[in-house]
Formats: C-alpha cells, sequence, structure tokens
C-alpha cells in the first residue's frame, strides 16, 4: 500500500478530523469548505430552508430518511418579525426528547412507545431481537420467559451439523460515526446486533472465521483509488467518503472483514463445505463502484464473492438485488461482463429516488446487453404481491434461461414493511417466498449478503424468515393467488418489451400479460368501486337496505359510485 503524502489526504477524502482524540473534542478539519452539508447539525431548519427546491435524487440517502420524519409545509402566516416576550428563568420548560432504538426516530414527550414505529422507549430487541416484545420494556417478563438472562448472542458460539453456514465477526460493530449528530445515523452497528440476537433463538447454524481480505483480492474489483482510500480511513479518528457514508478508524477493518466473509463463504459453498449461506456484515456494499464509496457502502461484498466463485471455477453468477435502493456499484462493475447476470428490484420513481440510477433501458453494454435486468418501481408501498409477481414473470425466467452456477442475493431489507427510509411493504412471509424461489437455482449453492435495512424489527425477522429458508424449512405462506398492483403490472410489462430481445423465454409471458393487462385494470377497478361502495353504505342508514326507502339506498349507491 503506497503512503499518501499529507498535502494529497484532502483530494482522497472530505471532511478528516484531526488524528485520534476523544469523542468530546469539537475540531473538524474539512477538506472543502463549501461541503459543509456533511454533517446534520440543525437538520430540521435545513430541511425547512430546502422544502421543495432540491430533487430527491439528488438528495443523499440520510436526506431521504429524514424528510421521510419532517414534513414541513408552507406557513400561511409570516411571523418574522414576533417576538417572544421576556421570560424569566422558571418560565422556560425543556421539553424531553429520545430517539427510537428500533428505527431511530425522534420523539417528543414522555411516552414509553416511539410515534413512528411504536417500539417501546427501553426495548429489549438488542438481547432477544425480534422475539422481544415492542410493547414491554427491556427485562420485563414476556410469555412467562425473561428478557435478557445474561445471554450475550454475540459471543454465543452457534454451531450445528446443518451446512448453512453464517458469516459474523464482532470488530465490525466498530464501524460507527463517532462524531455526535443531531440525529444517529441509520447504518448503525445495532442493525447486526438485533439480527445477531434472533438467530441465537435458533441455534442451528454454523459460524465461519472471518479474515481480512487481501488487497490483491481487493484490486480484482475495485481501483486502487477506491482501496487506498478506504485504507487511509484507520490514519484518522472521523472522515466521509460523501455527505453520507462515514469511516472511523477502525471502518477500513470492518469492510476488509465484511469482503473477506462474503469471499470466503462464496469459496466454502462452491467447495461444498457449506450448502448455502448468509453474510451478516456490515458496511453494506452495492452502492460501491470501482473507484468510489458512496451510499453507506465502502467496499462491494457481492462483487468480490463473484470473484471468489469464479476463482473457485463458476462460469455463470447470477446476482439478485432485492434492497431498495438499485444497486449502482453492483452494476457498474459487471456492465461489461455477460457471464455475470444482474437483476434488481427497486424503486426508482422515474430516476427521483436514491441513488437515481436502475432505469428499465439500463441493461448492460459492450456485448453485455441483456446481461442486467432493471425492475423500477414507479412508487412507494410496493409489497409482497408485487415482487413475486416479478419474480414469477422476469427473475426467474430469465434465471432459468441463464443457467448460473452460483446464485449472490444482496439481501437489503429496507424494502420491508415499517422500515423509515424504504417506504415498502414486504412482509418476512414475502422475503421467504423469493428466497424459496432463489434456492431452486444454480442447484441451491446460494449465498446471501446483507445490504440495507434501517428498522431493527422489520430486519431481524426478515433476515431470520429468510435464514429458515436456508436451512430447509417452508415459508409460513404461499401465496395461492399473486394479483399484484396495477403500477407493479405496468413495471413488469415495461421489463419484459426491453428484455425479450435478449431473453426468448419472455416472449410468451409478455404476450401472455398484455392479454391479461385489461382483467387487471378491471379487477382494481372492481376493487375500488367495491371499497367505495361500502364506504358509501356506511354514510346510510342500514335499516334503508330493507325498509321502504330500499330503492334510494340503491339508487343513492350507484349514483355516487358512478
Amino acid at each position: 500500500m503506497s503512503r499518501f503524502k499529507e498535502e494529497e489526504i484532502g483530494t482522497r477524502l472530505r471532511n478528516v478530523e484531526s488524528a485520534p482524540q476523544p469523542p468530546s473534542s469539537n475540531a473538524v478539519m474539512h477538506a472543502e469548505a463549501a461541503s459543509s452539508n456533511s454533517c446534520r447539525p440543525h437538520l430540521a431548519e435545513q430541511l425547512m430552508k430546502q422544502k421543495n427546491g432540491k430533487r430527491t435524487s439528488d438528495m443523499t440517502l440520510e436526506e431521504m430518511y429524514y424528510n421521510s420524519q419532517y414534513d414541513f409545509g408552507d406557513d400561511e402566516d409570516d411571523d418574522s418579525d414576533w417576538e417572544p416576550s421576556a421570560l424569566s428563568a422558571h418560565d422556560v420548560m425543556e421539553i424531553p426528547k429520545w430517539f427510537c432504538l428500533n428505527c431511530t426516530m425522534l420523539n417528543i414527550g414522555d411516552d414509553t412507545h416511539c410515534d413512528v414505529c411504536g417500539e417501546h422507549r427501553e426495548s429489549g430487541i438488542l438481547k432477544r431481537g425480534f422475539v422481544a416484545s415492542a410493547s414491554c420494556r427491556e427485562g420485563a417478563t414476556e410469555n412467562g420467559v425473561h428478557a435478557a438472562d445474561g445471554l450475550d448472542p454475540l459471543v454465543q458460539s452457534i454451531a450445528s451439523d446443518n451446512p448453512t453456514a453464517i458469516g459474523f465477526d464482532e470488530r465490525m460493530l466498530l464501524h460507527e460515526e463517532v462524531v455526535m449528530k443531531s440525529h444517529p445515523h441509520p447504518e448503525r452497528p445495532d442493525r447486526i446486533r438485533a439480527i445477531a440476537a434472533s438467530l441465537a433463538t435458533k441455534g442451528r447454524c454454523h459460524p465461519i472465521s472471518a479474515r481480512e481480505i487481501t488487497q490483491a483480492e481487493l484490486l480484482k474489483v475495485h481501483s486502487v483509488e477506491n482501496v487506498e482510500a478506504v485504507e487511509i480511513t484507520s490514519r484518522v479518528f472521523s472522515s466521509y467518503f460523501t455527505p453520507d457514508t462515514y469511516a472511523n478508524q477502525y471502518s477500513a477493518t470492518a469492510a476488509r472483514l465484511a469482503a473477506g466473509l462474503c469471499f470466503d463463504l462464496a469459496s466454502a459453498i462452491w467447495s461444498g463445505r457449506a450448502k448455502n449461506g448468509f453474510a451478516l456484515v456490515r458496511p453494506p456494499g452495492h452502492h460501491a463502484g470501482v473507484k468510489h464509496a458512496m451510499g453507506f457502502c465502502l467496499h462491494n461484498n457481492a462483487a468480490l464473492a463473484v470473484s471468489a466463485a469464479k476463482n473457485a471455477g463458476a462460469k455463470k453468477v447470477l446476482i439478485i438485488d432485492w434492497d431498495v435502493h438499485h444497486g449502482n456499484g453492483t452494476q457498474e462493475i459487471f456492465d461489461k461482463d455477460k457471464s455475470v447476470l444482474y437483476i434488481s428490484l427497486h424503486r426508482h420513481e422515474g430516476g427521483k429516488f436514491y441513488p437515481g440510477t436502475g432505469s428499465a433501458y439500463e441493461i448492460g453494454s459492450m456485448g453485455a446487453e441483456g446481461s442486467c435486468v432493471n425492475i423500477p418501481w414507479g412508487r412507494g408501498g410496493v409489497g409482497d404481491n408485487d415482487y413475486i409477481f416479478a419474480f414469477q414473470h422476469v427473475v426467474l425466467p430469465i434465471a432459468a434461461e441463464f443457467d448460473p452456477d452460483f446464485t449472490i442475493i444482496s439481501a437489503g431489507f429496507d424494502a420491508a414493511r415499517g422500515d423509515p427510509l424504504g417506504g415498502c411493504d414486504v412482509t418476512p412471509a414475502g422475503y421467504a417466498q423469493m428466497t424459496q424461489m432463489c434456492c431452486a437455482l444454480s442447484g441451491g449453492k446460494v449465498l446471501v449478503i446483507l445490504e440495507g435495512g434501517y428498522n431493527l424489527r422489520s430486519i431481524s425477522s426478515s433476515a431470520t424468515a429468510v435464514i429458515e429458508v436456508l436451512l430447509g424449512e417452508s415459508p409460513k405462506q404461499n401465496a395461492v393467488q399473486v394479483i399484484p398492483s396495477k403500477a407493479g403490472v405496468r413495471a413488469v410489462l415495461e421489463v419484459l418489451k426491453i428484455q425479450l430481445n435478449y431473453w426468448s423465454s419472455l416472449e410468451s409471458k409478455f404476450t401472455k400479460l398484455q392479454s391479461e393487462w385489461g382483467w387487471y385494470t378491471l379487477e382494481h377497478k372492481s376493487a375500488g368501486k367495491l371499497k367505495k361502495k361500502k364506504r358509501l353504505e356506511k354514510q346510510l342508514p342500514v335499516w334503508w337496505k330493507w325498509g321502504r326507502r330500499r330503492w334510494l339506498y340503491k339508487l343513492w349507491c350507484k349514483k355516487k359510485i358512478l
């Protein structure tokens, strides 16, 4: 690793703080004076000033995260000239505030439960995972079982004869934002603490020893610029690659451990030492490109797992990315590689959702057209039915035709129900069904890698549901009839129209779905009318249905619906 000159440090990292110092120090050295938005002081005031002046696609992940909490409308009255009357010291009352452990959202007052997610202020989720009650404080008795009992799942040995391997190392917990801001960072160590606590109740996985990935292995995916930029963070107390992508003196080690675990898990699964695996790692990776770290990601863990699988003998590798954000870094790395098929399902909204990439028309280049398949959702709130419908009509047909030797899932759980950043509605049962469909590919050689997910209860319950499927359990719910939303059908049709030029298996799917478009539209119209009718019926006395005024009742409902 070449040494950086002191004058080059500023060009490599933004907002680097001086060498190791106590956390209470406020001495911060900015590489660029103009980039003051890299910190988050006075967040509410900043958002009020910005209002609608900034497009969503231009926002960082954190700005989008906070916008989901603060919604400042236009003030009708201008009170800029208002001055408070003189108040004595005893008249001033400090309003208590606290941040929710589960979703990190700000709460005002002495309430014991979060206003956003309903989690108890003293939740036991870090000790018992999602099994802990959301309504009880830590240590309370739940169904006769004490929450805690001195159990530390992070150091507990979880060994079993089952060939599902788990990649985890406590040193990844040291990667955190060390400078106090106005709001906790959503990508925090508690994310994997909650999952580890949930997995401790299973006790049916076996761990794989962790090692730091080597520089030579990193350079198979990343440029020297990326490798050295991450490495230099170990010499400073706090630094930022982008306004929302932080590092401290332990982040480089954590990133190398995460990458090393993914690399070795891929090798173990390919060789047969493990049937499948789950990489419980952070920092995440799918936004990290060839040169740049961004979107909370330093090294691209999925891309390095692909490298390991290929080194071991895999000829064709499939990556399925169901994180709510598009994996722009993974797409960039394999854009010209036709031996790697990248399929991403994500919120896009015409490029307005972070990071703005991932259009259905981004298909790969330089002879690798068709090796990139983007399924962009045009709105939030997308749930199980839309995801499973997309799997049935796009993901599985293309994957079967590609016939991969190895499958990697970039498993972000920020599309999960309750996630404050994703704004979607996928349940643990939905993730389990998607995992089961993936396990039918590549002879079951599947590696699941953790990406995003910022609600501790959602991420831990979803990850556990996925691991249960890897262990051989069937999903708790199976969709008998999948009825997608109208927007979901439209998105799938758009993708099919573009990708059928490269995948012959899609032609029948596209033709059939086109013919059924009218049925889906009618189905949604009928469902909408039924809901409206029930709502209108409640506005009139029920006895009108059977009395002398029943004709007026029917006329009223029919007129309002039409």
